[in-house]
């Protein structure tokens, strides 16, 4: 925490300002972290700071109470400037218990602030968390500003005339803990209080209970000695505009129906839960009253081919999954693909393979999206870089898939799904048009020609069925151009090869100049792409306030490439690529334009921390410098 200036509060105690704050927020699954870090998020955005959030959920479904793997974390920054990652050691750890002591404490800032739930350090509960010795007695918390409050007696003895039987009652030892946290960094109850009443309507004991425990918690901090000050974090200068915060998934949701509305078609989403891409179709099935029709199969498969045959009708066909699924979808993909129909699929990324760890992220499904299907079955991919960003990126898939008449997948991972930011909400006016031209009726004595296409986009007209005069084949074997008849001949299976991949490329023509941080000519040109984005932003900046000829840029078009991209390589004497894989997009750029990319991986379930990427890049610049 970086302190200014004190000033005074309300209570006795002063209050200094600071820049910027990390909290993290960790217990068991059941202790409401997720809850406390969407409250205290959402207080902070109406105060007028600038935030980002990372919530990182355990792979276990049921892992036990109190052990390492069932520890659920929430990380929040907020800030008076602005920021791109929701930072990397929290200034403020909330550990609700030993397992989520020992999972993050290594994380922590020294002299950071450290609140522990007392209540949870027993024998047993250290057991499980496999300490050998009580970590508040061996010396290992020396360092940090320890602040230990028995979470349950507390609770306990504020909810005393609560009718909630005693079990019910610990489950508001969370809200004791945030009024605490909104007394230590002042901020206002009021919307918390709003948002538990609304969220337990028909509950009335239960939202007695939450509010009690919070104002307790707020007034333990005010009166006991244990805090000397209280801290308080201005409003950040954001451009001027009406605000929300969004996390990833919900930024998908938004950017398709808008485009729905923009393009007059009705949206249609074929979906199978899967984590963390389930979001989406509890979202959008909540979108009716926009003409949204939501269907959820019994398997991917399913899924996807309702989809097909949504956009074969007429509609906006959709499909969301996360990696297996993908692999699930290929075939119905590679169907869409011969018939030459606008599809959008949503794949948010998870850490593989198989199963692998279902709530940790990772950028790992790139080369499935490019060639993960048999056969030469070329789609378009883009990716989305941060939550507010997914609204954009959804809503040019649909523009692209409409207009090209083809399948689009859109990369977003777990750590874009279910991270927060505020978002500018767009001028609706300002979207791009979306354009649709459905295939007229023809007379009796006009054959209808399926395969016969735009000369500048090599799209081949939408043929709703039912339309007079547009009957024509539809399926998975080779057509031939123009008439749609089924072909084998090797002359036109070549063509039409050719064709679906020039149609694919015919998208760079589309593309606007890549943008850069930074000089488009230098030392290092760092690219990214998805949700490196943040850290590699910060990283950047950083280099070039003390100089350095670095710039970024990001790619949210991975196929095709931006046409501007290889002269922008070629500006820099090195080109380093972080990636949440093993390089896959930095082999791909290689063997593209024989320029020698520099892969720099990750694949421990976790983004990218902003200074392990600043001192990679730092060692790179060395090294330059060296001559190596």
């Amino acid at each position: 925490m970086d302190t200014a200036t004190p000033s005074k509060n309300d209570s006795a105690k002063p209050v200094q300002e600071l820049e910027q704050v990390i909290i993290r927020f960790a217990g068991d699954s059941g202790d409401g972290m997720q809850l406390t870090g969407d409250q205290f998020t959402r207080t902070t955005a109406l105060m007028g700071n600038d935030i980002a959030t990372f919530p990182d959920f355990p792979a276990e479904i049921r892992a036990p109470a109190g052990t390492l793997p069932g520890v659920s974390a929430f990380q929040l920054r907020f800030s008076s400037f602005d920021i791109h990652t929701p930072g990397d050691a929290p200034d403020v750890l909330v550990a609700m218990n030993p397992a989520a002591l020992k999972a993050h404490i290594g994380e922590l800032k020294k002299d950071g602030v450290l609140l522990l739930n007392t209540a949870s350090f027993k024998a047993n509960d250290l057991k499980k968390a496999k300490y050998e010795n009580d970590p508040r007695e061996d010396g290992s918390l020396a360092g940090f500003r320890v602040i230990e409050v028995d979470l349950e007696a507390r609770t306990k003895e504020a909810l005393a005339n609560s009718a909630l039987d005693n079990r019910s009652k610990m489950r508001c030892k969370n809200m004791y803990a945030l009024g605490i946290l909104y007394w230590m960094f002042h901020r206002d109850m009021e919307p918390t209080m709003k948002a538990i009443a609304a969220k337990f309507a028909k509950k009335p004991d239960v939202v007695d209970a939450n509010l009690a425990a919070m104002k307790a918690g707020h007034a333990y901090a005010e009166t006991t000695e244990i805090f000397q000050s209280a801290y308080r974090v201005p409003a950040a200068k954001m451009r001027p505009g009406t605000y929300r915060n969004i996390m990833g998934n919900q930024g998908l949701c938004l950017g398709l129906v808008a485009a729905s509305k923009r393009a007059g078609l009705p949206l249609f989403l074929g979906s199978y839960p899967i984590t963390p891409a389930s979001d989406i179709l509890h979202q959008l099935s909540s979108y009716k009253h926009h003409g949204v029709v939501t269907f959820q199969a019994e398997d991917e498969i399913a899924a996807v081919a309702s989809a097909i045959g949504a956009s074969y009708s007429g509609k906006l066909g959709i499909t969301s999954t996360s990696g297996p699924g993908m692999a699930l979808k290929a075939e119905a993909i590679g169907l869409a693909v011969m018939a030459e129909l606008p599809l959008v699929i949503l794949n948010v990324q998870r850490a593989g393979p198989s199963t692998g760890m279902p709530t940790k992220t990772q950028q790992a499904d790139l080369l499935q999206a490019m060639y993960g299907r048999n056969g030469e079955s070329p789609v378009c991919v883009l990716a989305a870089s941060m939550p507010s960003d997914a609204f954009e990126t959804a809503y040019e898939a649909v523009r692209i898939a409409v207009k090209y008449m083809i399948p689009v997948i859109v990369l977003s991972d777990g750590y874009i799904a279910n991270g927060s930011e505020p978002w500018l909400l767009p001028d609706v006016d300002a979207l791009p048009a979306i354009d649709v031209q459905f295939a007229p009726e023809t007379s009796a004595d006009t054959k209808f020609m399926p395969y016969e296409r735009n000369q500048e986009t090599l799209a081949r007209p939408w043929a709703r069925p039912g339309t007079k005069g547009l009957v024509h084949r539809i399926g998975g074997l080779e057509k031939r151009d123009v008439t749609g008849n089924i072909d084998y001949a090797p002359e036109n299976h070549q063509h039409m090869i050719d064709t679906r991949q020039q149609k694919v490329q015919n998208i760079a023509k589309d593309l606007p100049p890549t943008e850069t941080i930074g000089e488009r000519a230098g030392d290092l040109l760092v690219l990214g792409w998805g949700s490196t984005r943040g850290a590699i932003t910060a990283s950047v900046q950083k280099l070039q306030a003390d100089g350095h000829k670095v710039s970024a840029a990001f790619l949210r078009y991975l196929n095709p490439l931006p046409n501007d991209l290889e002269d922008l390589m070629r500006g820099f004497k090195k080109v380093v690529l972080p990636e949440m894989n093993k390089g896959q997009l930095a082999m791909m750029l290689r063997s593209r334009y024989l320029i020698d990319v520099v892969s720099y991986s990750q694949v421990n379930g976790q983004p990218f921390k902003s200074h392990d990427v600043l001192a990679y890049l730092e060692q790179t610049l060395a090294a330059m410098k060296e001559g190596n």
